[in-house]
């Protein structure tokens, strides 16, 4: 199972969105579970309207290349060519009444996003 596959079991079991892909690439990001999941916490729903599955991709990357990292801004910007939005609420539909993508598609998406920056990353970046 890929880790992007595990976030989207993570998501079944009823982790929140955040915890569910913060928790699949712990150790990409230098933690244990229960590490991400306390760190995922306030992360679920959105933080200053973001998707919460955006938020703990970019956190992995921060927390493995550097908060400056171009791969964050290129996750951030892949998420929305493909979804329309990163804000929560627009993904939701909270504003138009049109839902854009559904929490375990977000999590999928941004999983599976991360996971590919993370392999097109140079070997000795890994």
């Amino acid at each position: 199972m890929t880790k992007a596959e595990q976030a989207v079991e993570n998501h079944k079991s009823f982790m929140n969105c955040a915890a569910s892909v913060l928790c699949a690439f712990a150790d990409e990001a230098g933690m244990d579970k229960q590490a991400a999941l306390e760190q995922a916490r306030p992360m679920a729903g959105g933080r200053m309207g973001k998707c919460g599955a955006v938020l703990a991709a970019e956190k992995v990357l921060a927390a493995k290349y550097g908060a400056s990292d171009a791969r964050i801004a290129e996750l951030e910007r892949r998420f929305q060519a493909q979804n329309q939005s990163v804000m929560c609420r627009e993904l939701k539909g909270g504003l138009t009444g049109e839902v854009l993508r559904s929490c375990r598609g977000c999590v999928t998406d941004a999983a599976a996003m991360l996971e590919q920056l993370l392999q097109e990353s140079p070997a000795d970046e890994r």
